[in-house]
Protein backbone atom coordinates (compact mmCIF):
# COMPACT_ATOMS: atom_id res chain seq x y z
CA UNK A 1 0.00 0.00 0.00
CA UNK A 2 1.39 3.31 -0.78
CA UNK A 3 1.87 6.06 1.86
CA UNK A 4 3.41 9.01 -0.21
CA UNK A 5 1.52 11.67 -1.22
CA UNK A 6 3.00 11.04 -4.77
CA UNK A 7 2.62 7.57 -4.63
CA UNK A 8 -1.05 7.64 -3.75
CA UNK A 9 -1.43 9.76 -6.65
CA UNK A 10 0.58 7.53 -9.17
CA UNK A 11 -1.87 4.80 -7.52
CA UNK A 12 -4.79 6.59 -8.59
CA UNK A 13 -3.77 7.81 -12.27
CA UNK A 14 -2.82 3.74 -12.72
CA UNK A 15 -6.55 2.83 -11.41
CA UNK A 16 -8.27 5.39 -13.78
CA UNK A 17 -6.01 4.42 -17.10
CA UNK A 18 -6.66 0.87 -16.71
CA UNK A 19 -9.82 1.61 -16.60
CA UNK A 20 -9.86 3.25 -19.62
CA UNK A 21 -8.20 1.19 -20.96
CA UNK A 22 -10.06 -1.89 -20.32
CA UNK A 23 -12.66 0.09 -22.29
CA UNK A 24 -11.04 0.21 -25.32
CA UNK A 25 -9.91 -3.62 -25.30
CA UNK A 26 -13.38 -5.10 -24.57
CA UNK A 27 -14.49 -2.77 -27.40
CA UNK A 28 -12.02 -3.70 -29.79
CA UNK A 29 -12.87 -7.91 -28.60
CA UNK A 30 -16.52 -7.41 -28.55
CA UNK A 31 -16.48 -5.74 -32.19
CA UNK A 32 -14.23 -8.68 -33.12
CA UNK A 33 -15.83 -11.23 -31.92
CA UNK A 34 -18.81 -9.81 -34.40
CA UNK A 35 -16.55 -9.73 -37.18
CA UNK A 36 -15.93 -13.98 -36.56
CA UNK A 37 -19.60 -14.16 -36.21
CA UNK A 38 -20.43 -12.87 -39.41
CA UNK A 39 -18.16 -14.92 -41.21
CA UNK A 40 -18.91 -17.93 -39.85
CA UNK A 41 -22.57 -17.34 -40.90
CA UNK A 42 -21.20 -16.36 -43.84
CA UNK A 43 -22.85 -12.37 -44.33
CA UNK A 44 -20.06 -10.89 -45.90
CA UNK A 45 -21.32 -7.92 -46.28
CA UNK A 46 -21.84 -7.26 -42.50
CA UNK A 47 -18.20 -8.77 -42.03
CA UNK A 48 -17.10 -5.88 -44.27
CA UNK A 49 -18.31 -3.32 -42.19
CA UNK A 50 -17.68 -4.56 -39.26
CA UNK A 51 -13.64 -5.36 -40.00
CA UNK A 52 -13.52 -1.36 -40.97
CA UNK A 53 -14.61 -0.99 -37.60
CA UNK A 54 -12.98 -2.87 -36.06
CA UNK A 55 -9.61 -1.87 -37.55
CA UNK A 56 -10.68 1.94 -36.80
CA UNK A 57 -10.90 0.63 -33.07
CA UNK A 58 -7.61 -1.03 -33.24
CA UNK A 59 -5.66 2.23 -34.32
CA UNK A 60 -7.64 4.19 -32.41
CA UNK A 61 -6.60 2.19 -29.07
CA UNK A 62 -2.65 2.46 -30.14
CA UNK A 63 -3.46 6.45 -30.75
CA UNK A 64 -4.27 6.38 -26.93
CA UNK A 65 -1.73 4.33 -25.54
CA UNK A 66 -4.10 1.09 -24.57
CA UNK A 67 -2.47 -0.89 -27.20
CA UNK A 68 1.10 -1.41 -28.05
CA UNK A 69 1.04 -0.68 -32.26
CA UNK A 70 2.95 -3.81 -32.95
CA UNK A 71 0.21 -5.45 -31.19
CA UNK A 72 -2.50 -3.65 -33.26
CA UNK A 73 -0.99 -4.44 -36.42
CA UNK A 74 -0.30 -8.20 -35.55
CA UNK A 75 -4.24 -8.23 -34.53
CA UNK A 76 -5.29 -5.93 -37.68
CA UNK A 77 -3.09 -8.40 -39.97
CA UNK A 78 -4.65 -11.95 -38.45
CA UNK A 79 -8.14 -10.67 -39.09
CA UNK A 80 -7.22 -9.49 -42.64
CA UNK A 81 -5.94 -12.74 -43.02
CA UNK A 82 -8.86 -14.89 -42.06
CA UNK A 83 -11.47 -12.19 -44.09
CA UNK A 84 -9.81 -12.91 -47.01
CA UNK A 85 -9.57 -16.67 -47.05
CA UNK A 86 -13.33 -16.76 -46.20
CA UNK A 87 -14.48 -14.01 -48.69
CA UNK A 88 -12.27 -15.80 -51.32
Amino acid sequence: MANHASALKRQRQSEKRRARNKGHKSAINTTVKKVFTALSEKNSDSAKGLYKEAVSLLDSAVTKGALHRRTASRRISRLTKKLGAQLS
